[in-house]
């Protein structure tokens, strides 16, 4: 009883709010019950950890001193010398040393950054597991390709800002396979070089990191976002090619309003990831290595962020130039941004696609296994018959296990499909509403 009259009044009380706002013509479109599962909402777990970064950036930006010019301050004496230290590695000092609670602000910035990449990755291989990216939602995913290229972006250019030598190390190994682009390398040249000095270089990466690429970002956000409401969330992933792929007026008046019962589920969830994000930052504090340029880190080993460490493992095979690891990287990003284009099959789910889900799994151990391996061994050369032994058999494994589950469902989905004699209507099938005798109660239970 008690939750009956609280959601009355809580409608009541929201419902006065909607009036006197207009804010139903605001672009916050109802959602069904069935996507009250966090596995719906990896976007806006994503969407939540780029607001922390915003906000924790912010508030870094009060203290932080984007120069590389020497600086006379107590950090020197701590660094060895009392004034060649940098001041973008002081004023880093001085945030984790001197500021109230800054080194949980800047840990907490640093591993959500780590979390927003990773939330990130979640979110694509999701949505290309269930087949999110077929029409009508192509462009939609399109854009979010992008915003994940970008987002890649945001974590280079703010690698370099500690002004640490090793930051500055990776980032210059990161320049040179950007400069490798093709059109793109020649074009970024002069922009992210500036004057060829440290100081040009560290402003530029400063500007792009807290002004350029948050702008590319917040409009690349809003194209997603406004795509999301125009097409809606995907249905579950079927086998029916004549399903529907958009609520019609009528059903989105039944679902579940976006104010305030939705954005109170994605508040719930954001105030659990800030609250996670505190409690790993205080318990392993973000620690600062030595400045660019100190003469105790000349024998440091170049080791980029974990997100790119894939690719800084890629350069060390032996034959692969940074050319090389360029073209492989732009055809990865060319398969993905057009990858609606190429799977054209009406069906989508995972086991009526073996030939892209062997890729997409393929490429996630691969990733995994080189992510791995440029962390254990990193700048070490490997040979090419150690790359076939080790590379080789996750993409033949993938390979069997796929065409076996896929032979193995198409047999079982062919008996459903013939047990049954009621058709499929083609409706949204939501768990619970469908007929338990039809195809897509069948493929509704299935894809959960």
């Amino acid at each position: 009883m008690f939750s009956h009259w609280y959601n009355r009044t809580l409608n009541k009380i929201w419902g006065f709010v909607e009036d006197r706002t207009s804010m139903k013509k605001w672009a916050l479109r109802p959602q069904p019950d069935f996507t009250f599962k966090p596995s719906y909402w990896t976007g806006a777990f994503v969407v939540n950890a780029f607001l922390y970064q915003v906000i924790s950036g912010a508030l870094l930006l009060l203290y932080y001193q984007p120069s590389t010019a020497p600086t006379l301050t107590a950090c020197g004496q701590v660094a060895g010398t009392f004034s060649t230290a940098p001041a973008a590695w002081c004023s880093t000092y001085y945030i984790i040393n001197s500021v109230p609670m800054g080194s949980l602000l800047l840990s907490s910035h640093l591993y959500g950054a780590y979390a927003m990449i990773f939330l990130m990755f979640v979110h694509f291989f999701r949505g290309y597991y269930v087949g999110v990216y077929k029409a009508p939602r192509e462009f939609s995913w399109m854009v979010g390709t992008l915003l994940m290229l970008t987002t890649l972006g945001m974590g280079f250019t703010g690698y370099l800002l500690p002004y640490t030598q090793l930051s500055l190390n990776a980032t210059n190994v990161g320049i040179v396979l950007a400069l490798r682009l093709p059109t793109f390398g020649p074009l970024l040249g002069p922009f992210i070089l500036a004057d060829g000095t440290s100081q040009g270089l560290l402003s530029r990466m400063f500007d792009a990191h807290v002004l350029l690429i948050p702008v590319a970002l917040g409009a690349l956000l809003y194209a997603h976002i406004a795509l999301f409401e125009s097409h809606g969330i995907a249905p579950p992933a079927t086998s029916d090619p004549l399903q529907r792929r958009r609520f019609t007026e009528k059903e989105d008046k039944k679902h579940v309003p976006f104010m305030p019962h939705i954005f109170f589920y994605i508040t719930k969830w954001g105030l659990l990831y800030v609250g996670v994000l505190f409690g790993i930052a205080a318990l392993w504090p973000w620690q600062l290595t030595a400045y660019a340029g100190n003469v105790a880190a000349a024998g440091i080993v170049t080791e980029p962020d974990w997100y790119f460490l894939w690719l800084f493992k890629l350069v060390d095979f032996t034959g692969v130039t940074p050319v090389i690891a360029v073209a492989v990287t732009t055809v990865l990003m060319l398969y993905v941004l057009f990858l609606p284009f190429l799977d054209r099959s009406k069906r989508t789910h995972p086991r009526d696609r073996p030939l892209f889900i062997w890729i997409a799994t393929s490429l996630l151990g691969f990733f995994i296994m080189m992510t791995v391996w440029g962390g254990e061994t990193p700048g070490v050369q490997i040979a090419p018959m150690q790359v076939a032994s080790t590379i080789g058999p996750i993409f033949l494994v993938n390979g069997l296990v796929t065409a076996l589950f896929h032979l193995r469902y198409r047999r079982s989905y062919a008996r459903r499909l013939a047990a049954r004699s009621v058709p499929y209507s083609g409706a949204y099938p939501s768990p619970g509403s469908v007929p338990s005798g039809s195809v897509g109660a069948a493929e509704a239970s299935s894809s959960e």
